[in-house]
């Protein structure tokens, strides 16, 4: 798959939060009914315990404040995507109309999902999709997960260990360079050798970020922790670019989802 570059474009914030506890939503009746739904074609049964004693977080309530921490009302966005890998809990309303709403410009709302960890870079790509037809300078991408899985899954799956959100914000600007790239049918030895061809083309400087499970040997990274197996890399991402982007350096974050096979980088050069 091409890569999806975009000189001018930056992601200038990045901001995440985690959250304990639950929504009220989480023992809304309806949750019930959309999860009996969608599993009856498949014959997965419910979580009738968490169902009864009501677990789970909704994205709005997760990310509108965050993303009106993100934006202030004189930095109207174009473009609002939704990303997210666990299934939300409030049936029956798309979350990325309704966090819309939480920031200036009534940006057009989109969401991805179903794309494993992929889908957070797959919603870069969009973006930059989008600002490259010149229609809008300002993208907003809302990541989020949950704990919760009310029904049981028919294999094993990861889920977080915390409620979590981060708002990244595309801008543009002099000097910002942004690349998304994404690749399939990717081993973990491939995904190694082409993100250490990646680190070394951008220079000695560059600051590699790596997910929780992905392992390049020979490349000075940090590793993000386990326990956030969407948000983690991203929430990671919130803590240190300032200090980066202050630095000027070349950002790499890497991240391999082994069950699609898929690879995805995200390389950031900061303007002046």
């Amino acid at each position: 798959m091409a890569a999806a570059s975009a000189p001018g474009l930056g992601l200038t914030r990045v901001l995440a939060r985690y959250t304990d506890g639950r929504s009220e939503l989480s023992l809304d009746p309806d949750l019930r009914v959309f999860v009996s739904d969608l599993v009856r074609p498949y014959g997965l049964p419910l979580r009738e315990d968490l169902l009864t004693e009501g677990v789970g977080h909704a994205y709005e309530e997760l990310a509108a404040g965050l993303l009106a921490e993100a934006l202030g009302p004189d930095e109207p966005a174009d473009l609002l995507i939704q990303a997210f890998d666990s299934p939300d809990i409030r049936p029956g309303a798309p979350t990325s109309l309704a966090l819309s709403r939480s920031c200036a410009g009534t940006p057009t709302a989109l969401a991805l999902c179903d794309q494993g960890t992929a889908t957070a870079f797959g919603a870069l790509r969009a973006a930059v999709a989008y600002w490259r037809t010149g229609i809008g300078g300002r993208a907003v991408v809302v990541l989020a997960e949950q704990t919760a899985l009310h029904y049981l899954p028919p294999e094993p799956v990861v889920l977080p260990e915390r409620h979590c959100a981060v708002v990244l914000v595309c801008e543009t600007g002099p000097g910002e360079d942004l690349t998304v790239h994404q690749e399939s049918l990717m081993e973990p030895e491939s995904a190694a050798k082409e993100v250490r061809r990646q680190a070394e083309a951008l220079g000695a400087d560059t600051a590699v970020l790596l997910s929780a499970g992905l392992d390049v040997p020979d490349v000075d990274a940090i590793r993000t922790p386990a326990g956030q197996p969407f948000t983690g890399l991203w929430s990671e991402l919130a803590a240190r670019l300032p200090g980066w982007r202050d630095e000027r350096r070349p950002v790499l974050l890497a991240d391999l989802d082994r069950r699609l096979g898929v690879l995805s980088t995200l390389t950031l050069r900061a303007g002046p």
